[in-house]
């Protein structure tokens, strides 16, 4: 089990979470949107939230200011940070726009506040584990999904819920973080996705 924990951290990187709540949400949506759309939406996703954080993450490494894909260290988290926020206002102010994605528009905006305090924390030299904050902004987005469009399918939440378990797991294993950086990630990625629950529930 021990060799297996430390693989969650990569399948459930925070890199990839952005891709897997857009796949989650067309497709329990899969009759409001085309082929096409569906398509085009994972495109955009997969350019701003993947490649874009690739292309930034080996320009950073090459230069000396990265020194693992994990960002170790909380004063190499602020450059990543500040890109990625850049990145959700693109998304929500011109690709997942409310009108036509108001599930899917409030997810990232949530996911915009909790990497602003995730920013802020590490201005104060304070960790909190971005796997955490990831991870459990997914579940109560899927949570929220499943109770709004009275999906009455409890097996998706539970399974997010676990997943949340086995990634804090996997990141204490790897000696990653500790408790309360655990904590204070997912205290990050819970709260904003709460809050803006109210909007579109």
């Amino acid at each position: 089990m021990k060799k297996i924990l430390p693989l969650f951290s990569y399948i459930l990187h925070p890199i990839f979470i952005s891709m897997y709540a857009t796949l989650f949400y067309l497709f329990v949506k899969e009759d409001v949107f085309t082929n096409q759309e569906k398509y085009f939406v994972l495109f955009q996703i997969l350019i701003i939230t993947i490649l874009v954080p690739v292309l930034f993450f080996l320009l950073l490494k090459s230069t000396g200011h990265l020194s693992s894909v994990m960002v170790p260290e909380t004063s190499q988290r602020k450059i990543p940070l500040i890109l990625q926020c850049f990145l959700y206002i693109l998304l929500v102010k011109r690709s997942i726009i409310i009108s036509r994605y108001p599930e899917l528009h409030f997810f990232f905006l949530g996911a915009l506040f909790s990497t602003i305090l995730a920013l802020i924390c590490s201005l104060f030299k304070i960790k909190a584990s971005l796997h955490m904050l990831a991870i459990s902004s997914f579940a109560i987005f899927v949570i929220g999904l499943n109770v709004h469009l009275q999906m009455k399918n409890p097996y998706w939440p539970a399974f997010l819920i676990l997943m949340t378990g086995v990634v804090a797991s996997s990141r204490l294993e790897m000696n990653a973080h500790t408790a309360k950086e655990i904590m204070l990630g997912l205290l990050i990625g819970v709260l904003p996705q709460v809050l803006f629950l109210y909007l579109w529930l």
